[in-house]
């Protein structure tokens, strides 16, 4: 089936705010990574009908939260669906898992989007933690996942899930204090000091 074949709904609302940061479970993960790999398979349109009802939503409200518009985080949803079909042949889940290979996806094309907008980026400045995050993707979405999940993985857990909320839910520091039951202060510091490591690891393996 060619790519224009492929028709992509409008989203409705995106989810609840507090949805749209939620923790992604292991076994729903391993879920989506096998829908990936039936697209990539055989063009399976239902296995991709499922992965675009859950990621979509959450990818515009994400977009939404670090400011885009609704049209523009319409847009920003809609490209990284057409990246995923394109390039499910790339994901590979031993080398990352499937959210973190959607997401990174999506905050290049976010990243995309606002700076073919100048206009745009002025009314939605990148965040630091997306742009230090998204600054380890090639331009191929398999290395994107792969980078990513070593990244974070040797990143002690407590700044891990920090930047976990900010990163795939668009948190903001004050609700993930309010999830993690921490001082903002803490979240404040455990989320410089996991950045100040990317930007290590990321000088080290450019």
């Amino acid at each position: 089936m060619s790519l224009a074949a492929l028709r992509l709904p409008r989203l409705d609302a995106p989810p609840a705010r507090r949805q749209a940061w939620r923790m992604i479970a292991p076994d729903d993960d391993a879920r989506r990574a096998a829908l990936i790999e039936a697209v990539a398979r055989s063009a399976d349109r239902q296995a991709f009908a499922e992965l675009f009802a859950w990621y979509a939503p959450r990818v515009k409200a994400q977009a939404m939260r670090f400011g885009l518009s609704a049209d523009a985080a319409e847009d920003v949803a809609q490209e990284t669906m057409l990246s995923l079909w394109r390039r499910a042949g790339q994901f590979d889940r031993a080398r990352g898992g499937a959210s973190a290979w959607v997401f990174t996806i999506a905050v290049n094309a976010r990243i995309d989007r606002l700076r073919r907008d100048q206009r745009l980026a002025k009314s939605a400045p990148l965040d630091g933690a997306a742009l230090d995050i998204a600054a380890a993707a090639g331009d191929e979405a398999g290395l994107d996942g792969a980078r990513l999940a070593r990244l974070l993985a040797d990143l002690p857990p407590d700044q891990r899930k920090v930047v976990h909320l900010a990163f795939y839910g668009g948190a903001t520091q004050s609700e993930i204090a309010d999830a993690l039951g921490a001082p903002l202060g803490t979240v404040k510091s455990r989320l410089r000091l996991a950045l100040q490591k990317l930007r290590a690891a990321l000088g080290e393996t450019s």
